[in-house]
C-alpha cells in the first residue's frame, strides 16, 4: 500500500493494520493476480483490442512516479504488442502517435493511486466532460 502513492498518507497505511481490511485487500489483489487479470498476456494492447475502442473517447491518466505500473513498463508492453517495423513506441507519446484519438495526461506529482490530488482532479474533470 505504501507504494501506491507518491505522498504516503499515514492514515491510509494504518488501515493495513486492521486484519479484516488487510485480508480483504489481499484476497481481491491475489484473485486478479492468480487469474492474470482475466486476460491473456498482451490482450489489452493488441491492435484489434484498440481498434474496438478507437471510436470511444479515451483518456489515460498516468502518475509520473507510479511504481506499481511504471510509465516505462506500460510503453514497453505496448511496443511488443503494436510496434511495426521502424517504430520507436517506447513512451506514452509514441502510444499517442499510434492511437491519436487517445487523450494522454502524465501527472507530474502522482504515483499509482487515483486518490492523489493531481490524479483525482483530472479524473473529476474528465468525468464532467
Amino acid at each position: 500500500m505504501a507504494t501506491s502513492r507518491l505522498f504516503v498518507d499515514p492514515a491510509y497505511l494504518q488501515r493495513a493494520e486492521d486484519d479484516e481490511f488487510a485480508n480483504a485487500f489481499a484476497l481481491i489483489e491475489n484473485h486478479y493476480f492468480v487469474n492474470e487479470g482475466f486476460m491473456r498476456d498482451g490482450q489489452l494492447l493488441e491492435k484489434q483490442s484498440i481498434d474496438r475502442i478507437r471510436h470511444i473517447p479515451t483518456v489515460v491518466i498516468q502518475g509520473r512516479w507510479d511504481v506499481v505500473c511504471p510509465v516505462s513498463t506500460t510503453w514497453v508492453l505496448y511496443r511488443r504488442a503494436f510496434a511495426h517495423e521502424g517504430s520507436k513506441a517506447t513512451t506514452a507519446y509514441a502510444l499517442k502517435k499510434v492511437f491519436p484519438e487517445l487523450e494522454l495526461h502524465i501527472v507530474p506529482d502522482a504515483g499509482h493511486s487515483s486518490r492523489e490530488s493531481g490524479t483525482a482532479k483530472l479524473l473529476v474533470e474528465v468525468c464532467r466532460m
